[in-house]
């Protein structure tokens, strides 16, 4: 079988998780694909073949896998999304929420980098293959700003400027409850949890994350399942200093104000969003030109759907 092979020790976090649903979540195919794998004998765990897709893991052991060829993403002009800013180098998209940015876990049309590809047929010779250009991403439901490289030099220059973090990013973010101090900062790891290894969670053994926030204002807005019940409510300021997954979203509620929306990390609000949809949107985005070196920086405004939240039309 040709291919690549992913190799990884199992974490804490997978530990008695069944070996189809591990291979599925580390490597991003689907669960059936991930069954498939390991009834070929394309999965092994300490160098042995697996006997069983429900076999559990065990923490500490190897694991390998020969993932089969990415399938070749199709473009597609149908996706919406605006562009900000464009040159031979560089692509600063502003992404509308409910677009996955790449494919993965089984989530293959409709995404950003289709979007892209039919606009951008040069970026399928930058990157991976299944995030062409792609150097950071958003999650579906939050919006805003994102940087795509449209030549490999670019993509290298451009990823060396996040892991050093010299790249700006801020986002504006409304959280349940009246957070007390003006400013703050969130420092602390972020790993998958223990107990749901599909969420990530703040823990010892996590990778670290930082995180700053500045009120912008405190307010009440209507919430309840038909709006008619005020709770407070926070707009704040969001900066990140490392980009883990789901970084803002987990660090915000690990101080006790999810992230209004964030059914997953505890930000249930009854639906003042569409289902899906998180108050977090990516309003600037600053960072150093891949080839001449220039500083620049990008705005983009709260989209309708949030404005309509804090009472703005």
């Amino acid at each position: 079988m040709s291919g690549r092979t992913f190799v990884a020790t199992v974490p804490e976090s997978l530990s008695g998780v069944r070996i189809d649903r591990a291979v599925a979540l580390l490597t991003g195919v689907s669960r059936s694909t991930a069954a498939a794998l390991v009834a070929g004998g394309q999965v092994l765990l300490d160098g042995g073949p697996v006997a069983s897709r429900s076999r559990p893991l065990a923490a500490g052991a190897v694991l390998s896998v020969e993932l089969p060829e990415p399938v070749a993403i199709v473009p597609d002009r149908s996706v919406a999304f605006s562009v900000v800013f464009e040159d031979e180098a560089l692509v600063i998209v502003d992404k509308p929420p409910g677009v996955i940015v790449h494919p993965g876990a089984g989530r293959r049309d409709g995404t950003l980098v289709a979007g892209l590809l039919a606009r951008y047929p040069d970026l399928a010779e930058v990157g991976d293959p299944t995030r062409p250009g792609v150097v950071h991403r958003l999650d579906r439901g939050t919006s805003g700003l994102l940087a795509v490289a449209r030549t490999p030099e670019a993509h290298a220059a451009l990823g060396a400027q996040l892991r050093a973090r010299t790249a700006g990013r801020r986002y504006v973010a409304l959280v349940t409850g009246h957070v007390a101090s003006d400013r703050g900062v969130v420092d602390a790891p972020i790993g998958r949890s223990d107990r749901m290894p599909t969420r990530m969670a703040v823990s010892v053994t996590g990778r670290p994350a930082r995180t700053t926030y500045e009120v912008l204002r405190r307010l009440d807005v209507l919430m309840g399942e038909q709006g008619a019940v005020e709770a407070p409510a926070t707009l704040l300021a969001c900066s990140l200093e490392t980009g883990r997954t789901h970084q803002i979203r987990v660090h915000l509620s690990a101080i006790g104000h999810p992230v209004v929306g964030d059914d997953r990390y505890g930000g249930t609000t009854r639906r003042i969003l569409r289902p899906g949809r998180v108050f977090l949107h990516a309003a600037e985005l600053s960072l150093d030109h891949p080839v001449s070196g220039e500083r620049m920086s990008w705005t983009s405004e709260l989209p309708t759907d949030l404005r309509l939240v804090l009472g703005r039309d």
